[in-house]
């Protein structure tokens, strides 16, 4: 099956990265009182075993004394917490652009009395120095972006030299049978349940669209080594349904 390897997300109605960043973000705050049931109900909670894999990526890089980790499009900060929770002596960041997502992530730091600090910020134009992180991490926000190499050539900017990036995103499975049964369960079951409990279909219905129109796990890979990540590599999760893409910036 071909996939269309867009420039970045195309939203439904939209002209533009403006207009595309803009729809997302509204999305997003429309979902996010429902979010976290909304994933986990949808995934059949595979995406928690998706999101530890995740982790045990970037985890070599937070070793050192005073590493510093960035969860980007940290949502409602399920990925934010584990990496504080596992990380002693690193300080974790977490970022994005999509406030009421904040608030909600900010709710649960409260309430395990954690230390991560968050801000709301474009991951297109981070607000960061150059060469001041040594890992970022982002679970299923990557397909999202109004411009996909622009986003890497960002995160390689913010990274230090040696710094991995860990990305966590849907992708196409290969196994016909497999990608059957997910595309029939992700363009008629998905959007009815997520329609439902979140009362944002377009919501839902967005999703498979953005899936179908997502570069390969193949040509992320070859993105992700032009944009400067050395050792660029993935890993297919459950049947191909997702995808865990990391690399290594390379050294100047």
């Amino acid at each position: 099956m071909n996939h269309v390897a867009a420039q970045g997300t195309t939203p439904p109605g939209t002209l533009g990265e403006q207009q595309a960043a803009g729809w997302v973000r509204q999305m997003f705050a429309r979902v996010a009182p429902r979010y976290d049931l909304l994933n986990h109900l949808l995934s059949f909670n595979v995406d928690k075993g998706w999101r530890k894999r995740l982790l045990e990526a970037v985890r070599p890089a937070l070793e050192k004394r005073g590493a510093t980790a960035l969860d980007l499009c940290c949502g409602t900060g399920d990925v934010l917490l584990e990496l504080q929770q596992h990380s002693t002596g690193v300080v974790v960041l977490g970022a994005d652009f999509c406030h009421p997502m904040l608030i909600a992530a900010n709710r649960k730091i409260l309430e395990r009395r954690y230390r991560p600090q968050l801000f709301e910020g474009d991951a297109l134009e981070l607000p960061l120095g150059a060469n001041s992180l040594d890992a970022i991490t982002i679970a299923f926000g990557f397909r999202n972006f109004a411009n996909y190499e622009k986003g890497l050539r960002e995160m390689a900017r913010v990274l230090r030299p040696g710094g991995v990036l860990a990305i966590l995103e849907f992708s196409h499975p290969r196994n016909k049978l497999v990608a059957t049964g997910y595309g029939f369960y992700s363009k008629a079951i998905l959007p009815w349940i997520g329609g439902l409990i979140s009362g944002s279909r377009d919501a839902y219905t967005y999703l498979p669209e953005s899936i179908k129109k997502f570069p390969s796990a193949g040509r992320l890979q070859e993105m992700m080594t032009q944009a400067g990540f050395a050792e660029a590599r993935y890993e297919l999760l459950t049947g191909g349904i997702a995808a865990l893409h990391v690399g290594v910036k390379e050294s100047s």
